[in-house]
């Protein structure tokens, strides 16, 4: 079976968002048309408490700057998504009646969680490949944002887990933090076994 993801297309993610993706709201559209090509549709949110190790404000320094907690390097980024606030809610534009299943990540204060299935120290797994198991799903589809980021770690993390995995690139924006990055992400994706599709493919 198949199922389409959609990647934290949230309103601090969209323009005028706290970190907001350059042209993210430009897929709405398109997503908005996938989702009519698909039985399973999947919404995946950034779910933050306000003390989240990714905040530069809870650190003193600023976005862009890096630490490291628990071992691990983590980037700074201004306050986002914070649960339960207008930030982390869905894009105003994004249809919401198709999705069936809806799933928090980077809960926890003291670990960042770029990928959709597992934190980023991979000690905590979310609810998503269980409930993929329990539904059959063996496909999947990734939409949304951000191309180098969050949509990059959830695709790799899928092939490792055995999934077949489907990047539909014109429904995808990244932030390109270093020039370059997104060609990068794409590049590191294809190299891990992902398809790299447009949705001119799917909307047939």
């Amino acid at each position: 079976m198949k199922a389409l993801i959609l990647v934290d297309i949230q309103n601090d993610f969209c323009p005028g968002g706290a970190l907001a993706v350059p042209r993210g709201d430009e897929i709405i559209p398109l997503v908005n048309k996938l989702q009519e090509c698909f039985e399973s549709v999947i919404a995946v949110q950034d779910w933050h408490p306000p003390d989240h190790v990714s905040f530069a404000s809870n650190h003193g320094k600023k976005a862009g700057e890096q630490v490291t907690s628990n071992g691990i390097t983590q980037t700074l980024w201004p306050d986002h998504c914070v649960s339960g606030n207008y930030g982390a809610e869905f894009y105003k534009e994004l249809k919401t009646d198709k999705i069936q299943k809806i799933i928090h990540k980077g809960t926890d204060k003291n670990i960042d969680s770029y990928s959709i299935f597992f934190d980023n120290a991979r000690q905590k797994l979310t609810d998503l490949d269980n409930y993929l198991k329990e539904k059959n799903i063996n496909e999947i589809f990734i939409a949304g944002l951000a191309t180098d980021y969050c949509v990059k770690y959830s695709a790799l993390d899928a092939i490792k887990l055995g999934y077949k995995v489907f990047v539909i690139e014109d429904a995808c924006r990244g932030i390109d933090l270093r020039p370059g990055d997104i060609q990068k992400a794409i590049q590191e994706m294809k190299q891990a076994g992902a398809e790299i599709v447009q949705s001119s493919e799917l909307l047939k």
